[in-house]
């Protein structure tokens, strides 16, 4: 642990990582956050902590994971963030400070190539098209030389490719020790090494899953450590509930009966009528859509489901539709017990069908806990039930009494056979408004036990930034202000020559702002580019030339309001469509408003603002990236100004001044282009004096 005492030599002025990494600047939030990372892996215990943009928070933590010499879990929200951490900052910090640790990456199933599937899909290949043939080629030249089986390794195969699914395994489909390829799987040689790593870095997808898997006793997925730091901590919530709750779709159930037809068939033709049973089952699955959809009146909608079925449904008519779909699943699970030694693909599908009718039937009771259940209507049909946060299961896993199953530590200040006592660390840049960052801690069940940290960004963003609030839109309620906001951009973008990141606030929105943009800008020379058209990688790949190649403005929601780095001159102009409130119909929203009302409590000030607030800050986020960076923000929802609760969403944001009119926006922008006509600009601003 002497290591640990180490870290102002490292991280400050003068020390080894600005001696050795090129443009590295030493930051005193960098240095408190490290220490008191430090502190809780010497002594135990939970820390949150919110460290802003540009504080450096991940060397922050993985210094002093690697000098403590403890096994260490290692966290993410995303893919993106295991990558970097695995293959870049883990390697290259461990090289400065020349210490040895074995160090894995573990993945999800749908990350690594299966060999069985790979070659059932080359079998298979004439029902695709020539794109997906050429892509499986580009797969299976490159399944012959790789060691670990990570798709991430293939660059050119984008995240949405429909080739992915037949390629990779899933829980379903895997047919473990009997198949063929079991003792090459890549999946139980990423599983295989993380066991015995000292650094094991995974997402928080798959800590839950495997807290899922410890739970029934059957399996576990991570090792025990003495460690658990989650970065990306914001996601934790949002992640773990969908883990802990249950799900029966219909999606999974006409895939399970081509699973019928096509294995049935395969292995046991002539013993079962399979594709009688498989049209049955067809044809009941759309019988039971087309009821709840003439219900839900409607082509997507979620149906509350709050008595014993969901609004709109009669229940004793819902009870015996949900019975047919068991009596099915029944005489599949007959079947297949007759045939399943014929094969392992049998017995695997016979192990499917057992647990799809167990989802189905945990549908059939009256629920589970303070849970919300609901009915969703669309391309599929799913019956979903979730627990309202993950703050019950968190806090019992730290439980000083309790050892945590799930690759957590035994939680709590005492030190167990002489190791040193457990540790807990969570951070983001984004876990709160409030001194006690009670967003985060209080869902996460963390209020009581955890040590609270908040570092400010390093960032000036009063000279570095300075936003604005676009006059004479459409309400932004209005289904005709995207289509507006495209038209009111058409000038500052033009100005800029693109380096503009528009962030919508639903697909619909989207789809409006990409269109008028890309017909306002034709002729112009500024592509457009938009999400989903594209993998995710791609387009940032392509956004992040644009400052120096064809300029270009980049459309995106969803996925883009996070984890989004784009430092430099090629993002200088940041739009968020308008306020990012909280889906009002969704179900969590609805059932967590209830349980604060409850409470005697308001759910707009003390639910919808504070999740606004963090949503509005994480998209926020990508527009200063570095201490060079400088850029414009637009929020362009007039009710930052209209109503009272504007103040305390821009109170959640950094100090910027605010441009009053279009005239000044348009200086502004001008002024990006000469660094020293931006300070000369900066130097006679205030922040926010029009908020």
């Amino acid at each position: 642990m002497t290591g640990l005492d180490s870290l102002a030599g490292l991280l400050g002025p003068g020390g080894t990582l600005q001696q050795l990494e090129p443009g590295f600047q030493p930051r005193a939030g960098q240095l408190q956050l490290a220490e008191a990372v430090a502190q809780v892996l010497r002594h135990g215990g939970v820390l949150v902590a919110e460290a802003g943009t540009g504080v450096g928070k991940t060397y922050a933590y993985l210094l002093p994971a690697l000098l403590s010499g403890q096994r260490v879990l290692l966290s993410t929200a995303t893919r993106n963030l295991q990558d970097q951490l695995s293959t870049r900052d883990l390697p290259r910090l461990m090289g400065w400070l020349g210490l040895s640790r074995r160090v894995a990456v573990l993945k999800g199933r749908n990350s690594y190539l299966c060999t069985h599937r790979l070659s059932q899909a080359r079998r298979e290949g004439h029902y695709l098209d020539d794109a997906a043939l050429r892509q499986l080629a580009q797969v299976e030249r490159w399944a012959l030389g790789t060691r670990s089986g990570d798709l991430a390794e293939l660059p050119e195969l984008d995240d949405a490719s429909p080739l992915i699914p037949l390629v990779t395994s899933t829980r379903d489909n895997c047919l473990g020790a009997r198949c063929a390829g079991w003792q090459g799987c890549h999946v139980n040689e990423a599983r295989r090494l993380a066991l015995a790593a000292e650094v094991v870095v995974v997402n928080h997808h798959l800590f839950f899953a495997d807290q899922q898997l410890r739970d029934t006793g059957v399996a576990e997925l991570l090792p025990q450590v003495q460690a658990v730091i989650f970065d990306e901590a914001h996601r934790l919530n949002e992640i773990g509930v969908q883990f802990m709750g249950r799900q029966f779709s219909t999606r999974g159930w006409r895939q399970l009966s081509a699973a019928l037809l096509e294995e049935g068939t395969r292995w046991a033709r002539g013993f079962q009528p399979w594709p009688e049973l498989a049209s049955l089952m067809e044809r009941q699955v759309r019988d039971f859509e087309a009821w709840v959809g003439a219900a839900a009146r409607r082509p997507e909608a979620r149906l509350l489901w709050l008595g014993a079925s969901p609004e709109g449904l009669d229940p004793a008519a819902w009870r015996q539709r949900l019975l047919g779909l068991d009596a099915l699943l029944a005489r599949a699970e007959q079947a297949l017990q007759l045939t399943q030694e014929a094969a392992p693909e049998l017995r695997r599908l016979a192990q499917r069908v057992l647990e799809t009718r167990q989802r189905l039937r945990g549908f059939m009771d009256d629920g589970q806990g303070p849970a919300v259940r609901w009915l969703e209507t669309g391309r599929h049909t799913r019956l979903l039930e979730v627990p309202l946060n993950i703050g019950a299961k968190l806090s019992d896993l730290l439980k000083p009494e309790v050892a945590a199953p799930g690759g957590g530590p035994a939680s709590g200040p005492v030190s167990v056979g002489g190791r040193p006592p457990p540790a807990w660390v969570f951070t983001s840049a984004t876990l709160g408004v409030d001194e006690g960052l009670s967003w985060f801690t209080q869902p996460c069940g963390l209020a009581d036990l955890a040590t609270v940290l908040r570092v400010d960004s390093p960032f000036d963003y009063a000279r570095q930034a300075a936003w604005h609030v676009p006059e004479g839109l459409p309400d932004a309620q209005d289904p005709e202000h995207a289509w507006a906001l495209s038209q009111w951009l058409l000038s500052p973008v033009r100005l800029l020559r693109g380096r503009t990141l528009v962030l919508a606030t639903s697909l619909r929105a989207l789809g409006e702002l990409a269109r008028g943009l890309q017909e306002g800008l034709q002729g112009t020379g500024i592509e457009v580019l938009v999400q989903g058209q594209g993998s995710r990688r791609r387009l940032l790949e392509r956004f992040r030339q644009g400052a120096t190649g064809t300029p270009c403005v980049l459309v995106a929601s969803g996925a883009f309001w996070e984890g989004v780095d784009v430092p430099g001159e090629a993002l200088q102009m940041l739009v968020i469509d308008k306020l990012p409130f909280p889906v009002p119909d969704d179900p969590l929203v609805l059932a967590r408003s209830a349980e604060l009302k409850a409470q005697g409590r308001t759910p707009f000030q003390d639910y919808v603002l504070p999740e606004t607030a963090m949503a509005l800050k994480q998209g926020v986020g990508r527009l200063i990236r570095s201490e060079h960076d400088r850029g414009v923000l637009i929020l362009a929802d007039e009710r930052l100004h209209q109503r009272s609760y504007g103040r305390r969403l821009m109170a959640a944001l950094p100090a910027m001044p605010c441009l009053a009119d279009q005239a000044a926006l348009m200086d502004a922008l001008a002024a990006l282009s000469s660094p020293q006509a931006w300070l000369t600009r900066s130097s006679t601003t205030d922040p926010r004096p029009c908020s």
